[in-house]
């Protein structure tokens, strides 16, 4: 009886789908979505994610749906599509469609299809003529389907701009544009955005007359089920941190968020060096690509994702533990969509943010524009991880004592042999003899990772750790000897040198900071490698590659050249790559 006054706004059928899905209340966003003011309105809303603004929007779109003859059961009329849901991403694209299938299961004939890019056009137009009552899809995809008269548009009464800010940002303003033009002057007029800059205001103004603005989570204000953390850190020691943070964070589930497409890219393959199953997700990766590895982080194949900014407005996983800052976030706004990935759905959740000492100050006036109580602590350590691996096994031992359904007959009878052996050994020796082969050890220890004083500058920055893994790019001139390597990749075959760089790291299983001047060639590369690294580096890079089989790595031979139609200027810009390389070549600063 409670539940049922807890939700007794909601529509019958909608109500009864809210229960059955475990909820035990609404969110403020969703409250104010129902108050009496909303109804009927054109609704624009502020709202940071993991606040329930796709549950909110399906109450509110649900009226327009449901029957008035029939509430619990009957769907309107179906001359064509009713709504209209626009989103920036095809993996939003097909959460929001995937909540809202759940949310109108009990509303007889409404069916909600989705058309995005990179998905099959001809099962789109298939779906279209069958009238769906919900349409969800994003702007260039929707624009082809009204363009070819496929998609009738006249049957639209609500229209909702999901992450307005984000279309914006990602280039969708032309095709938002002509959009609008296709659709009637009648309809209801929703608008959802985290952020409203002044461009996100004029479209708003266009989009819609007359607006409820619904404020679900103040702009810039953060999730108080997230814990906040900073880590002070030399720039150098940047992967050794993420590193650490991630052992300490075994059997959880986390995102880490980068800013450019080749980061994503090169921070995965570091991950994977170092024992740590990562998998990028970016724009570099084709829609197929995308939606598997999207998948498999969300069915728990996956625990470690690396994503843009960009890229990571298509996921949409409640049981994210974890999300870590490999950079520090472009503002306040920045931060607070990231962190809200996490602590979703009354979940608990922690916000990991890696703070290079220069950038403190800025940091600082981030978590005092989002209230944020961050609490600041060294990178853990080898033996705090290992520690939290120790406390992890016991309680999971535990639970096995608790529980005698999750020991075997099997176990059972050998145990009770190994206590009836002539030997009469002390059940104790057994015991810990037992504890000490079952015990996991983590397969990387962690990095030794000094800690960092508060108001550090630059010149501690400069000081690093002398373990070469965790050094960063050695400015020019302090590199020392080094041995010129060649590899049969060029130019003419997509050869840049940042992915030279990264193939570098993987297959010779070195860190960025042993690798000197990359030089590139059309159809053959040379690059350098630190003397006193480059017996281990050969070794390793002459293994079979399975990824790459036809990259082939050796000394470069006396005086020989590769073929070069010309030799380019030696790679040592004066920017360095935060992810501990160098700056890479044309193309790698593109968007996510």
């Amino acid at each position: 009886m409670e539940t049922t006054n807890t939700f007794a706004g909601v529509p019958a059928p909608l109500r009864e789908a809210i229960v059955a899905r475990g909820f035990e209340k609404l969110t403020s966003v969703q409250e104010a979505v129902l108050s009496s003011e909303g109804t009927g309105r054109n609704l624009r809303i502020s709202s940071q994610t993991g606040s329930g603004k796709t549950l909110a929007l399906g109450i509110r779109l649900a009226n327009d749906l449901i029957s008035t003859d029939d509430a619990s059961t009957v769907a309107r009329g179906a001359e064509g599509p009713r709504v209209l849901l626009i989103t920036p991403t095809r993996e939003l694209a097909v959460q929001v469609a995937d909540e809202l299938r759940w949310l109108f299961a009990k509303i007889k004939g409404v069916a909600v299809e989705v058309v995005t890019g990179g998905s099959d056009i001809s099962r789109e137009r298939r779906a279209l003529n069958k009238s769906p009552a919900v349409l969800v899809g994003t702007p260039g995809r929707l624009l082809d389907h009204m363009k070819s008269r496929r998609l009738n548009c006249s049957s639209f009464r609500q229209v909702v701009l999901d992450e307005a800010d984000q279309m914006l940002d990602m280039g969708f303003r032309d095709e938002l544009e002509a959009i609008l033009d296709f659709l009637p002057k009648d309809r209801c007029s929703h608008l959802v955005s985290a952020t409203f800059p002044a461009a996100v205001k004029r479209l708003a103004d266009r989009f819609q007359e007359n607006p409820l603005h619904v404020e679900g989570t103040r702009l810039g204000v953060a999730n108080a089920d997230i814990q906040h953390v900073a880590h002070r850190i030399r720039p150098r020691e940047l992967n050794a941190a993420i590193i650490n943070v991630l052992l300490h964070a075994r059997g959880e589930r986390v995102l880490v968020f980068v800013r450019r497409r080749v980061d994503a890219t090169e921070l995965a393959e570091r991950l994977s060096a170092n024992g740590l199953s990562a998998a990028p997700f970016s724009g570099e990766l084709n829609q197929t690509q995308r939606t598997r590895t999207l998948n498999a982080f969300k069915n728990g194949e996956q625990d470690i994702l690396i994503a843009t900014d960009v890229a990571a407005r298509g996921i949409d996983v409640p049981e994210i533990d974890t999300v870590i800052h490999a950079d520090v976030p472009a503002d306040v706004e920045n931060y607070t969509h990231r962190s809200g990935r996490t602590g979703r759905a009354g979940r608990k959740g922690r916000s990991v943010l890696m703070v290079p000492a220069h950038s403190q100050g800025r940091v600082r006036r981030i978590f005092s524009s989002a209230g944020v109580e961050a609490q600041w602590q060294p990178v853990p350590s080898p033996a705090q991880i290992e520690k939290r691996y120790t406390k992890t096994f016991r309680r999971d031992l535990h639970a096995i004592l608790a529980d005698s359904s999750l020991v075997s007959k099997k176990q059972t009878s050998y145990a009770k042999f190994l206590l009836e052996q002539p030997e009469q050994r002390d059940p104790l020796e057994i015991l810990a003899a037992l504890l000490q082969m079952a015990e996991p050890k983590p397969a990387l220890q962690g990095y030794s990772i000094a800690e960092v004083s508060e108001g550090s500058g630059h010149s501690r920055d400069s000081r690093g750790s002398r373990n070469p893994r965790n050094s960063g790019p050695r400015k020019k001139g302090s590199f020392g000897a080094v041995q010129s390597f060649e590899i049969n990749w060029g130019t003419a075959k997509g050869a840049t040198a940042s992915r030279i760089l990264s193939h570098l790291c993987r297959r010779g299983n070195v860190s960025s900071s042993v690798v000197g001047a990359i030089r590139l060639g059309p159809a053959f590369s040379t690059f350098e490698i630190s003397k006193d690294s480059s017996d281990g580096f050969e070794k390793a890079a002459s293994r079979p590659d399975g990824r790459d089989p036809n990259l082939n790595i050796r000394r470069s031979q006396g005086n020989s050249k590769p073929d070069y139609a010309r030799r380019p200027k030696p790679h040592r810009g004066k920017r360095h790559d935060s992810y501990g390389g160098r700056a890479a070549a044309a193309g790698a600063g593109s968007r996510g």
